[in-house]
């Protein structure tokens, strides 16, 4: 009896270690995707802005600013 609850106990314990190892494969995930919307914001950003100006100024010209 008592080494089925050893087992049980270890087998809880590897459970909650497996936890621990998704938390952090989710946050290295997220970080990843953090760091790819900013590395897109920053290289595609200037181009977008001036599309929407463009716009702006196509459609309304005086309510435009930048």
């Amino acid at each position: 009896m008592i080494e089925y609850l050893t087992i049980m106990i270890n087998a809880r314990r590897a459970n909650m270690d497996e936890r621990g190892a998704s938390a952090v494969e989710y946050g290295l995930l997220i970080a990843g995707i953090a760091a790819l919307i900013v590395a897109v914001v920053f290289l595609l950003g200037g181009t977008i802005r001036d599309s929407f100006s463009d716009t702006c100024t196509a459609v309304g010209g005086a309510t435009c600013t930048e």
